[in-house]
């Protein structure tokens, strides 16, 4: 089986900000006075955006997916499920 160790899979953020529901028990989450919603989407989209290119300047392939702006996922750039990529081109 041929390994694909260049290559890492992430998520662009689309609704990007403080998750509430589990803030109330994670210490890393804190709110901010300064950084609005819509801010903070707008920041993590560009760090996103610069970490992708430096990723590609170090010769990493980076597969992107597109998080749904229409949904409430405001954590969903952290995948908190298992996927795994295979020769054949499945994916489970």
């Amino acid at each position: 089986m041929q390994q694909a160790t260049n290559t890492i899979l992430m998520i662009r953020p689309a609704a990007f900000r403080l998750n509430e529901e589990t803030a109330v028990n994670n210490y890393y989450q804190t709110t901010s006075e300064v950084l609005k919603n819509k801010d903070s989407n707008k920041l993590a989209q560009q760090e996103f955006d610069d970490l992708v290119q430096k990723l590609k300047d170090a010769g990493i392939d980076v597969v992107i997916f597109n998080d749904d702006g229409s949904l409430d996922t405001p954590d969903s750039i952290f995948p908190n499920n298992w996927v795994s990529f295979h020769e054949n081109g499945d994916v489970a």
